[in-house]
């Protein structure tokens, strides 16, 4: 048993109000049940009780054992002086008042139906289950399902967005400088993401602006920073970006990272950094004032005609700037964009027109449903027990299920864990 499971049956008055009396008979029902207060102090704020036709109001304090109540040492803290009743599952100890009276106890075990408890058990004490309620979820209802698949992925866009406010504060709110971040560290992918993401915050974006008409210059800068023209190489193109980088650096004080940072190891060759980093240079030299235009796009093709463009000719035929390899376009696949899209253009998007006002959550779900659905192990899993994801917003909102709900055992403040436990 959990204090989370009395908070959720106290909050949600999930008990029998019928014949509801205190540890010592006499008789009380619940007016109010407060605000729940999740910082220091009592754990119901500004209830209202009423024993025995008294009205009470005050704070409410919540125990599995009445004991905790000294366990804790709420006896020598002020807060909890104008506590009006202790709910518990056991009681077995009494609490006295300053004025020596005991402390008003409810104990909730009495009033709780067998049932809820089973569902409570059934859910929380299963520990080799992928999601707690895996054999339950099934039955519930679609329309419900749905509706909390749409609030997870608004949770989901709300903690992205709290790296993009940080970024923000950083670039004296500069959104194209955070895109150029932010499109940074998503062309790196989780194994070179923070390297990737490091590179753009070497340099103020200020530098890109006044190179970004000379495509040479830009993919020099971006190679420089990186690190990968600090060696000497016989290959004609490699000494082409060392000489323009070494003027850019001199003139802007550069300070480029080490580009044993980025990582080549079980990486498949499409996604080496230095094919990358080309794809980042040449839509940066390709798109100038891109977030602009990507605020003004609505539908998913609208978006891939922005991400079509061509890398240097000398990447059609390297993957590093050591070896020749086969010819290939190195174009963006509409898989990559999808992840950029998701990751970085959406919640970006978000942030902005939250920050104006002209936030439509409509016009947003609309935007991301139209992605196609994340593969990955979780969303594997979850297809496993027959949920499947049709679109990117249920699979973001499935990994936000699992991560943040499931894995945390935090079923009570689940849509679907709510509604299994009122199953009878």
């Amino acid at each position: 048993m959990h204090e989370e499971f009395l908070y959720y049956v106290w909050q949600y008055k999930i008990f029998s109000s019928l014949k509801l009396q205190t540890s010592d008979n006499k008789e009380i029902s619940i007016i109010k049940s407060g605000m729940h207060n999740k910082n220091s102090g009592p754990d119901f704020l500004n209830a209202q009780v009423k024993i025995d036709n008294q009205l009470w109001g005050g704070n409410v304090e919540m125990h599995i054992k009445s004991s905790d109540w000294y366990l804790h040492k709420h006896e020598e803290d002020a807060n909890y002086d104008v506590v009006i009743l202790h709910v518990v599952w056991e009681h077995d100890v009494d609490v006295f008042m300053k004025n020596n009276q005991p402390l008003p106890t409810l104990v909730l075990k009495n009033f709780v139906s067998k049932a809820l408890l089973v569902n409570y058990k059934t859910l929380m004490y299963h520990q080799q289950r992928f999601i707690p309620c895996e054999r339950q979820i099934l039955k519930i209802d679609e329309f419900l399902l749905n509706n909390w698949l749409e609030r997870l992925y608004f949770e989901r866009l709300e903690q992205k967005s709290g790296f993009i406010k940080e970024l923000l504060v950083h670039t004296n709110t500069d959104f194209e400088a955070v895109l150029f971040q932010l499109l940074a560290k998503n062309f790196g992918l989780k194994v070179n993401g923070d390297a990737f993401l490091q590179l753009a915050n070497s340099l103020d974006f200020s530098v890109v602006r006044k190179v970004y008409f000379d495509k040479n210059q830009l993919t020099a800068l971006f190679f420089g920073q990186a690190g990968f023209l600090e060696e000497d190489l016989p290959e004609h193109y490699h000494q082409q970006l060392q000489q323009n980088y070494r003027y850019l650096k001199h003139k802007y004080k550069l300070l480029p990272i080490a580009k044993e940072q980025f990582q080549f190891f079980r990486m498949r060759p499409q996604n080496f950094p230095t094919i990358r980093i080309a794809q980042l240079a040449a839509l940066i030299f390709e798109q100038h004032n891109l977030f602009s235009k990507l605020m003004h796009c609505n539908k998913k093709e609208e978006f891939y005609a922005l991400f079509s463009f061509e890398v240097d000719a000398f990447w059609k035929t390297h993957f590093t700037f050591e070896s020749v390899s086969k010819k290939s376009a190195k174009k963006l696949s509409k898989s990559f964009i999808d992840l950029i899209l998701i990751n970085t253009i959406i919640p970006l998007k978000f942030l902005y027109l939250q920050r104006r006002g002209e936030v439509n959550e409509e016009e947003i779900m609309q935007l991301i449903k139209q992605v196609s659905s994340e593969k990955n192990s979780v969303i594997s899993k979850f297809s496993a027990l027959k949920i499947i994801s049709k679109n990117a917003l249920e699979s973001q909102a499935l990994l936000e299920l699992k991560n943040n709900y499931c894995s945390k055992k935090r079923c009570l403040q689940c849509s679907i864990g709510n509604t299994l436990l009122k199953r009878k």
